[in-house]
Order: structure tokens, then sequence, then C-alpha cells
């Protein structure tokens, strides 16, 4: 942080200099332009010793304009209005406090312009009221200049305002995009871990409940050795491994090619469940009674689904597992209930599976409940899912 402010203010003492340098270079031209006209046009007298101090004098604190622009004017007036007096070549000034009143309403607001403006014009008329006619006629026209050089400067202060208004709403609009963008790449991570753990969870669970079955075949009786079990058991565990990997690819692919979009592949949803159930390493009692499910909500549900039959089947304990599934829409939700009666899924801190149920529910507006039966044999999930999303 250090580091930062000290390199920040050089670069202000930088920008001070070069606008103190590039005044200072406006004045002493405005003081060459005046010091030319005074001696060629114009009306009054040449300047004598008097009106040259004067005359090149009020030139000085334009060198200070931008950084101290009411300290310029308060110097510059009385000493134009002296000059002035002194019946001096009238025009030589005018740049000089032309400037200095553009310099003005281009630093200040517009009310500070408008009594600065007619503060001004006010003493010009104070100086010119003894000159009669001739005098009313230049008062209008100096008011004519002073006036265009306040509104001029008056334009460019709102100009530049508009733009430094814009700019700061592309650069917050640009933030937005900004974290709008982190917040889709959090969302997206977050999605595939949660397929991630779903699939390998689930897969994994069945192939090593089938590993079980087959080594217990081989292991109980070599001389009386089950053929067809094994087999059977082998050719679930290659099914298993099969239907993984199809669903691995397709979350890989999102990952090589996030922008496209086909890349996801279709959604689970309720139509799935069957063939769910019956990959599921236990005697699974499926009742689903939903028609027209948003695919957000579908998915939702497929998902949760199999997570509790994934827990259940881990933690069940019991070899004669049976499960029940219930799948109906209510009052405008989907309702989502899975109840086993094994002996096991409530003991220990809760593992990645309940969260990722939770925030599957979360995702489209919903919740979950899990934890032991009320009368104590087995577990329960209940899921509430809104059809209509997240409200």
């Amino acid at each position: 942080m250090q580091a930062t402010i000290t390199a920040v203010r050089p670069r202000r003492a930088f920008a001070s200099l070069g606008q103190l340098r590039q005044d200072a270079c406006l004045a002493v031209a405005l003081a060459a332009l005046a010091s030319v006209i005074a001696v060629t046009v114009g009306s009054g007298r040449h300047p004598d010793a008097l009106g040259w101090v004067l005359l090149l004098g009020l030139h000085v604190p334009l060198a200070r304009r931008r950084t101290a622009p009411l300290t310029v004017l308060a110097l510059t007036i009385p000493l134009i209005a002296l000059y002035h007096q002194q019946n001096y070549n009238h025009s030589a000034p005018t740049a000089a406090s032309m400037v200095v009143l553009y310099t003005v309403a281009v630093m200040s607001g517009p009310v500070r312009t408008a009594v600065i403006g007619c503060a001004v014009i006010g003493l010009m008329l104070v100086l010119k009221i003894g000159h009669g006619m001739a005098g009313l006629a230049v008062s209008f026209q100096i008011t004519g200049w002073i006036v265009s050089m306040l509104v001029l400067g008056g334009y460019i202060r709102v100009h530049r305002e508009n733009a430094a208004a814009a700019l700061e709403r592309a650069e917050r609009a640009e933030r937005t995009r900004e974290e709008e963008a982190r917040r889709r790449v959090a969302e997206e991570r977050l999605r595939i871990a949660r397929d991630l753990h779903d699939l390998l969870a689930h897969s994994i669970t069945l192939i090593g409940v089938r590993t079980s079955v087959a080594a217990h075949v081989l292991a109980a009786d070599p001389g009386r050795l089950d053929r067809a079990a094994v087999a059977e058991a082998l050719d679930d565990i290659a099914e298993t491994c099969r239907t993984a990997r199809g669903e691995l690819r397709t979350t890989l692919e999102v990952l090589r090619d996030p922008g496209s979009p086909d890349s996801r592949g279709p959604l689970p949803g309720l139509h799935g469940l069957p063939d769910l159930a019956k990959t599921a390493r236990a005697e699974v009692d499926l009742e689903a009674r939903a028609d027209g499910v948003p695919p957000a909500v579908g998915a939702a549900a497929y998902r949760i689904v199999q997570e509790a039959l994934t827990n259940a089947v881990r933690h069940g304990g019991r070899d004669d597992l049976t499960v029940r599934v219930h799948v109906y829409e209510h009052d405008g939700a989907l309702y989502v209930r899975v109840t086993d009666d094994g002996v096991g899924g409530g003991d220990g801190p809760p593992g990645y599976g309940l969260v990722g149920m939770r925030e599957r529910a979360r995702s489209v507006g919903g919740t979950v409940d899990a934890g032991a039966r009320k009368d104590g044999k087995g577990f329960e999930v209940t899921a509430v899912l809104p059809l209509g999303g997240p409200r």
C-alpha cells in the first residue's frame, strides 16, 4: 500500500507541474499579444511606465489560473479596472480578461459563475457610466463578450462532467460484467463439482457393492462356484463403468468447451428414475407421478434421488435393504421423499452428499431435509422443489 501511495503522488506532482508550465506559457503569449495591441490598435493612449506595469502585471497571475481560478480573478480584476481608469489602450487586456472568465466558468458551478458574471458586468458599467452614450454602446459589446465566455466555460464544464459520468458508468458496467462473469464461473465450478460427486459417488458405491458380491460368491464355496452369479455381478460392474464413463465424458466436455450451448448434453430428469432404481443394489419401490416438470427441477430431483440411493446403499447396513422413492406434484411444487429401512445414514458428520442435495434444491428455490426416521428404522430424505423456479 505504501508503494502504491508513493507511486501515485509523483504522478500528481508531475501533472500539476505540467499544468503550471502550460499556463505560464499561455500567460507569456497573452502578455506578448497585449503588448502588440497596446502600441498598434485600439482606443485609448499608449501605456506609460505605470501602464506597462499594470498591463504586464495582470498577466502574471494567469500562470495559476487552473489551480486557483478565484484567486487569479480577484488579482486581475482590480489591475484591469485600474488600467482602464487611466484610459490606456482598452483593447490590450481583453484577451487576458476573457481567459480568466472562461477559466472561472469551467472550474466553478453555475450559481457561482452567474454571481461572478453579474459582479464583473456591474463593475464594468460603473467604470463606463461616465462616458455617456459611447460608453453605453461599449458596455453592451463588452457584456456580450463576458456572457459568451461564461456560457462557453459553463458548456465545457457540463460536457466534461457528462463525459466523466459516462466513463464512470462504463467502468461500473465493466465491473458489473466482471463480477457477473466471476459469479457464473463459480456457479459452473460448483455445478461440475456436484455432478462429479453425484456421478462418482453413486457409481463407485455400486461397483463396490457388486465387487463385494462377486468376492463373496468366489470365497463362499470354491468347490461349487456359482458362475452365473459371478458373471452377473461382473456384467453389472461393466455396465456401471460404461454409464459412469459416458456421464463423466459429458461433464468433461463442459470444461473443454464451456461456450458451446450443447456441450452439457441433455439434463437427467424424472424419466431416468426407473433406470436409476434398477441399477441400485437394493430393493427400490419407485412411485413417480409428475408431468410437465421443468428440466432444471427434474434434474435436481434426479440428483437428489441418486444421492439418497447412494447413501442408503452405502450406509444401510443390510443385505435386504428396501428403499421407497415417492415423487409427486402438489400445490405448485414437486415433492421428493426417499426412505429406507437400513440401520445407518444418520450417524457421523454430514458429508458432501447431503451438502450437494441441499445445493441442488436451492438452485431451483427448494429445500431438503434429511435425517433418521421418526420411528428410528432407517433414514429419510425429503425435498420440496417449486415448479416455478427460484423466488
